[in-house]
């Protein structure tokens, strides 16, 4: 485990871990992670609507015990939140994939590895276990390749497979073109002075090695170069990838199936028809489609569609104990945290990842207490106020 710093361990809020990972990240490296797409709307969005809605305590009830375990899709988690798939985590910090399966392990949660991680399936089965698993699989226009991974999700023994449906075509992120940066790296003047600017983090990916998105490795025959694994990936998504291809998967894969990217109550209805375990809220962390709605307003128009006849979970702008608080009232059965969590591995490795865990944790235990409830079910839209009044 590495060593947990005196910044990190100073830190008592998920931005504290964000300021922390800005500090020794090159602004390009930060911005990858930080960063949306266009205008940054939907980004900005996804956390001010939880700023927006107001918690409406009740008083005098004994909250000296809480539980915040819940079961989903067959299991306990210990609390209501799982580590959201996050790519190219080892261009922040060696090891950063291994750090959030490790840390999601130790507090009793799913952690869900991307398709673009920086470690293999195998890596994760083999230095994460006791852990519950789930593979996230962007859609490939290589379908040879797309149904190898999923099959070597399947042998690793996976629980779960999350299609990621929002991506047809990348977003237009302007941060990095700003940055002029792009994965790979393309050094020019500006990019290498901002290097430079951060010698630790040099220093350690010198040292570590260039990162390599290890599930990718082969997509282009035998391409093993980063520049060409990673190049190759832009280019093999599908974009006609449609409801009879997902039919495909569905039929293939006979384990837990999660569709993340749905904001249209129609397409949950659609997707239970088609046999899915559960759906997730989501807008890719406004790094798609600038202007689309938050998460948090799109949520119970899904969970209303979907009537309690599979899991809904939502991810976005997920930051404090509240706003997994506020998700729970809004009837999500359970949240992904992405950014969240990813800021805490990239600013602490193992300890990092684990704090930010914590961090989450405590604040939720508190919120719990200080609005009088004790356990997961007892959270409702009772509990919540709008400016116009109750929800």
């Amino acid at each position: 485990m590495q060593i947990f710093s005196n910044s990190v361990s100073k830190a008592v809020s998920i931005e504290d871990l964000r300021l922390i990972a800005k500090r020794r990240l090159p602004t390009c490296i930060f911005d990858f992670y930080d960063g949306g797409a266009e205008d940054e709307i939907t980004l900005l969005s996804n956390v001010q609507s939880f700023r927006e809605i107001s918690l409406l305590p009740r008083i005098l009830r004994s909250v000296h015990q809480i539980d915040t375990s819940r079961h989903l899709l067959g299991s306990k988690i210990k609390v209501p939140f799982a580590v959201a798939p996050t790519g190219a985590l080892g261009f922040g910090r060696h090891g950063a994939d291994l750090s959030l399966a490790r840390a999601a392990a130790a507090q009793g949660t799913i952690y869900t590895l991307s398709s673009s991680a920086t470690t293999s399936i195998e890596q994760i089965a083999n230095h994460a276990p006791g852990g519950r698993h789930w593979f996230q699989a962007y859609i490939l226009k290589n379908k040879d390749f797309f149904y190898t991974l999923i099959a070597s999700a399947y042998a690793a023994d996976f629980e779960g497979l999350m299609i990621t449906v929002d991506l047809p075509v990348g977003g237009k992120r302007e941060r990095d073109n700003k940055n002029r940066f792009s994965i790979p790296f393309k050094l020019s003047p500006s990019v290498a002075l901002d290097f430079l600017s951060k010698p630790a983090y040099l220093s350690a990916l010198l040292s570590n090695g260039m990162p390599v998105l290890e599930n990718m490795v082969g997509l282009e025959g035998e391409a093993r170069s980063m520049n060409h694994i990673v190049s190759s990936v832009g280019r093999n998504y599908d974009a006609s990838f449609n409801w009879d291809d997902l039919k495909r998967v569905r039929d293939y894969w006979s384990r837990k199936l999660i569709v993340k990217g749905v904001l249209h109550p129609s397409d949950a209805l659609r997707l239970i028809e088609l046999g899915v375990d559960a759906v997730v809220v989501s807008n890719h962390g406004g790094r798609q489609l600038d202007t689309a709605v938050s998460t948090l307003a799109a949520l119970p128009h899904i969970v209303k569609a979907v009537d309690k006849r599979i899991p809904v979970l939502m991810d976005g702008g997920i930051r404090r104990g509240s706003d997994i608080f506020k998700a729970l009232a809004l009837g999500a059965d359970a949240i992904l945290t992405g950014r969240a969590t990813l800021y805490g591995a990239i600013s602490g490795g193992d300890v990092g990842a684990l704090h930010a865990i914590n961090i989450l944790k405590e604040e939720l235990v508190r919120t719990m207490q200080l609005c009088g409830v004790t356990e997961l079910a007892e959270i409702s839209k009772d509990f919540l106020f709008l400016k116009q009044g109750l929800i």
